[in-house]
């Protein structure tokens, strides 16, 4: 009896079909079948080993069944092959149609990269209109306010501290200590900083609830307020008159710090955004200057006229109640806050005095889609979003360098400083003039300078010559009593540190803090930012008399230290805006670029950026599709 046996072959996954050995070694047992029939037939009809019939049928019958069985497995394992076979060309079918769609998508993106450049460039190509100066012009004036009261008290001095001899001693009947006059005299300039730390911090919330121009607005009836009580001081015969003023007028120009560089950064095109944004600073210093010239002897700095000097306050605030009705609001705040598009549209053409604002609609749609997750933020969820740390922590450190520096110090007792240095007290107040004039005229020169060397360089530079002049400033009280011309040196040392000041620190904190940001998170870190400015600035105000006396001739010499230090942070963290989009900028701090950035850098978080975008390609404003947008699936 011939033994027969035949195993089947593993079936194998549908992607891999059965190798070619499997059905060889099938197709041979077939054969053997097939001879070992044959011999047995053979046996029959010869009837050599005379077997009966009808055991020799069954064997046959056997073995057909075993033939059949290996047949039908056979045909099976075909069928698995041709379905491997199917599922193999679909998956090729499939992968084909991957790469087509791949290849479309690359075509799409240089297509929205090349539209996105086209469009980059048309806005960097417009100008400045009449009305936008306007506009401008009507915001300024607010910071123009925050100039003037930070100088306003510095040159009556003197008028205001017999003014609260003569109230403390008529109250009490009794001469006040010296001590005790300079700390009421050291709470009437401080008071103006703890104001404007209250101002900044509600800036966001006001810019949010009013608008940036609402917010400016409804700011002046605190403004006319603050300057009312302080001219009126003297005549109620009361210093607290005097500090409740100081107060008021702080909330005020804190809040203008805060609305006013928002407003501006906001209608401010794309190729003037830093020059404009420079002219904060300029409004600023015009309103030191003005307050020094109006406060020397010969015209409102003696003892009747100083609560004039206090109470004119009231004019920029009137003024720009007057005009900036006219004004538009913030295009950007009616399109991506308020989703006005068509009072967005009437806003850009009378600022841009064209009709042809498709642009700068474009443009800010890119950034309301880039910032849709980080929309409506609260300054708690700005805090503890680690996408947004890296920029906040940016504008803490910018704005703490402007006031760190000791540019204050200069501000509020220049006219003390340059007398302790060997002045005389009418000199020590022209040299302050001097400080006035030379802000204003570096503050224009730097006005161009913003948008063609950046704001990046142009801080390092500040920064870098600020710590130099400190050094030469601590010098020269040091060897003052030596050498005879060396107060003269302390006068040039201390006006070429304002100088540097004008460069960078004057303006960039105010600018980059509003520009780091889109416009969801933008006015909660502009409080944050306002709120540490006026909180350092509160912290000069009230330490330095007391860190004069402590230090003496070293009293600039921890500026020096802090100006070391925030020059190399600036350097290793600090990025440059100059001419980026506020998505540009938005998409550094998302791919994690650090200060160093180059062209290919910029043109691969543009090409990330565009893919992004592919996913957005309808406005979620209009519900209209962009011009570079390709074809929906």
């Amino acid at each position: 009896m011939c033994a027969f046996s035949f195993r089947r072959p593993c079936r194998r996954r549908p992607t891999q079909p059965p190798s070619t050995p499997d059905i060889g070694r099938l197709q041979k047992q077939v054969s053997v079948m097939s001879m070992n029939l044959s011999a047995k037939l053979d046996d029959l009809q010869r009837g050599d080993r005379h077997l009966e019939t009808t055991v020799a049928l069954c064997e046959i019958r056997t073995q057909l069944q075993e033939l059949t069985k290996s047949v039908e497995s056979c045909q099976t394992e075909v069928s698995e092959v041709k379905r491997d076979m199917v599922a193999i060309k679909h998956e090729l079918d499939t992968v084909q149609q991957v790469k087509e769609e791949i290849e479309e998508l690359r075509e799409y993106v240089d297509r929205l990269e090349e539209h996105t450049h086209r469009r980059k460039l048309r806005l960097l190509e417009q100008g400045l209109t009449f009305f936008l100066t306007y506009a401008i012009f009507a915001a300024v004036l607010g910071m123009l306010q925050f100039g003037y009261n930070t100088g306003v008290i510095n040159a009556p001095e003197v008028n205001i501290e017999n003014f609260m001899k003569d109230v403390y001693k008529d109250r009490y009947g009794e001469d006040i200590s010296e001590e005790f006059i300079q700390q009421l005299y050291s709470v009437a300039v401080s008071i103006f900083a703890i104001g404007g730390m209250l101002g900044g911090f509600s800036g966001g919330w006001m810019a949010n609830r009013f608008g940036r121009k609402g917010g400016l607005l409804l700011n002046n009836v605190l403004g006319i307020s603050g300057a009312c009580l302080m001219g009126f001081t003297k005549m109620s015969h009361s210093y607290e008159m005097l500090f409740l003023g100081r107060f008021i007028i702080g909330v005020n120009c804190g809040l203008n710090t805060s609305l006013v560089p928002m407003y501006i950064s906001e209608i401010a095109p794309l190729n003037l955004r830093g020059g404009l944004g420079t002219v904060n600073q300029l409004a600023v210093t015009v309103g030191l200057l003005l307050s020094q010239v109006l406060g020397i002897e010969q015209i409102l700095g003696t003892n009747d006229g100083w609560p004039v000097l206090l109470g004119l306050a009231i004019c920029p605030a009137i003024l720009q109640l007057l005009l900036l009705p006219i004004c538009p609001e913030s295009p950007r705040y009616l399109l991506i806050t308020k989703q006005w598009e068509e009072e967005a549209r009437k806003a850009l053409r009378r600022l841009r005095a064209s009709n042809q604002v498709e642009e700068d609609i474009e443009e800010m749609r890119a950034e309301e889609r880039a910032q849709q997750s980080e929309s409506s933020i609260s300054t708690i969820e700005l805090i503890c979003s680690p996408t947004l740390r890296a920029p906040l922590i940016i504008g803490i450190v910018m704005q703490l360098s402007q006031q760190f520096s000791g540019i204050n110090a200069v501000f509020y007792y220049s006219t003390s400083l340059f007398m302790s240095s060997g002045l005389t007290e009418e000199s020590a107040k022209f040299a302050t003039i001097g400080i006035g004039a030379i802000m204003v005229v570096m503050t224009l020169v730097s006005i161009p300078l913003m948008d063609r060397t950046g704001r990046r360089t142009l801080h390092l530079y500040g920064l870098g010559g600020m710590f130099i002049f400190s050094i030469f400033i601590t010098i020269s009280f040091l060897i003052k009593e030596m050498i005879d011309w060396m107060s003269y040196l302390s006068v040039v040392s201390t006006l070429a540190f304002v100088v540097f000041f004008a460069v960078g620190p004057g303006s960039i904190p105010w600018m980059i803090t509003a520009e780091l940001f889109s416009q969801g998170p933008r006015p909660s870190a502009m409080a944050i930012a306002v709120l540490v400015n006026w909180m350092a600035n509160f912290v000069v105000g009230i330490g330095f008399p007391s860190l004069k006396t402590a230090l003496e001739n070293y009293t600039f010499l921890p500026f020096s230290v802090f100006l070391a230090i925030f020059w190399i942070f600036t350097y290793k963290k600090v990025p440059e805006t100059k001419n980026k989009t506020f998505e540009e900028i938005l998409a550094l701090f998302r791919h994690g670029n650090g200060s160093e950035s180059d062209p290919q850098t910029e043109h691969n978080s543009i090409s990330s950026d565009s893919v992004q975008l592919q996913q957005s390609a309808v406005s979620p404003v209009s519900g209209k599709r962009d011009p570079a947008d390709g074809p929906h699936k």
